[in-house]
């Protein structure tokens, strides 16, 4: 059974604020650890400080006083035990019926860390380690918040209820309500001696591997949820959630489009006339493309099945290959020569100028994304 605190102390049930605080310096300077380093002085000095703390309050020591054996209260415990004879139970927090002291073991917050990924991530999917900075459960207080060897104890305020009484009287009578107790905070124990590593919460900060499944066809934004991989909940709550957000990083070749990939390919100006094979490096390997005989700047070529898989499916959109035929802009005698006597032989009517922007605009607009 606790202690009483005026008998900690050593004054009587109708000592003086002032006397209370006297006693208290008095047994402070005999039994500080600095004074007294003996493990007994050290538990009398923490049952010395709570006392104080109590009665030293003078809410908490009304409170102490109406829970307590108080002369003329013969039968009763005070005015909980008043309440729950008249109506059955005692009254709960805002005049309710109580349900007991709050559980200190909360769920944890959840996270939210933002991941860079490459292009060539998203084509199958991957698996990455990440490095995630958020409260863990206390390794030393197992999450308890107390110091080895050590366990909460009941509130001698509330007495384990989480809650404390009060009377007053108004128009209709004397009425009785429940309030939250300040010593436990509501919880019903005090915890005496802290986890000096956490400082009594149960979860301290540290950095933690977690490996992530990032899923094929993943776009910029998407956010992936890992469940019970956030922070870790005060006093061995359970954890919060993890959340993971995507961001794609630029690449210089290649581009998405939904579940296709886009690119250019640079073509010689005879190789479009005459026609080639082309072998490009891909990111999931290489691509043999065929340029076919007048090959215009501005086509597009589809390679099937090369782009990105699809989310949630095995099926992969399409590569789309768009030409730039380059003109050579320096040639030398015989080079002119040749383009010159090619040009003889196949006369073309002069351009048209809005034929040829309309032309030359409807290409460029239908190079990637279709008419």
């Amino acid at each position: 059974m606790a202690a009483d605190h005026y008998e900690t102390l050593g004054v009587p049930r109708s000592a003086s604020a002032e006397d209370i605080k006297k006693a208290y310096r008095r047994l402070a300077r005999e039994l500080h650890p600095d004074v007294n380093p003996s493990p007994e002085a050290a538990e009398r000095f923490k049952l010395v400080t709570h006392a104080y703390d109590v009665l030293s309050d003078p809410e908490q020591r009304r409170a102490y006083d109406q829970g307590g054996a108080m002369p003329g209260a013969a039968g009763f415990g005070g005015f909980s035990d008043i309440f729950e004879t008249f109506f059955g139970q005692a009254a709960g927090f805002g005049g309710a019926g109580q349900s007991g002291p709050r559980p200190r073991a909360e769920k944890g917050q959840d996270a939210l860390i933002r991941v860079e990924i490459e292009l060539a991530d998203v084509i199958f999917g991957a698996e990455r380690e990440l490095q995630v900075d958020t409260a863990v459960v206390c390794e030393v207080c197992g999450g308890s918040g107390c110091a080895p060897g050590t366990h909460p104890i009941t509130c001698d305020v509330c007495r384990g209820s989480g809650s404390v009484q009060r009377q007053t009287r108004s128009l209709f009578g004397t009425v009785v309500t429940s309030h939250p107790c300040g010593s436990c905070q509501g919880y019903g124990t005090i915890i005496p001696s802290p986890c000096p590593n956490c400082q009594g919460q149960g979860r301290v900060r540290a950095r933690r591997s977690v490996t992530v499944q990032i899923p094929a066809g993943i776009d910029a934004g998407t956010r992936l949820q890992l469940r019970g991989q956030g922070q870790a909940g005060p006093w061995g709550g359970p954890n919060g959630d993890l959340f993971v957000e995507f961001r794609i990083a630029h690449h210089d070749v290649f581009s998405r489009d939904g579940d296709d990939l886009l690119c250019t390919l640079e073509v010689a100006m005879a190789d479009a006339v005459l026609g080639t094979t082309a072998k490009l490096q891909g990111l999931d390997g290489d691509i043999e493309l065929e340029i076919r005989p007048g090959t215009q700047s501005g086509d597009v070529i589809t390679v099937r099945g090369r782009g990105i898989t699809k989310l949630r499916s095995s099926a992969r959109g399409d590569l789309r290959v768009g030409v730039q035929v380059l003109i050579p802009t320096r040639l030398s005698g015989k080079e002119r020569e040749l383009i010159s006597a090619f040009a003889q032989s196949h006369k073309s009517p002069p351009p048209a100028l809005a034929e040829f922007q309309r032309g030359l605009f409807s290409r460029l607009r239908d190079r990637f994304f279709g008419s």
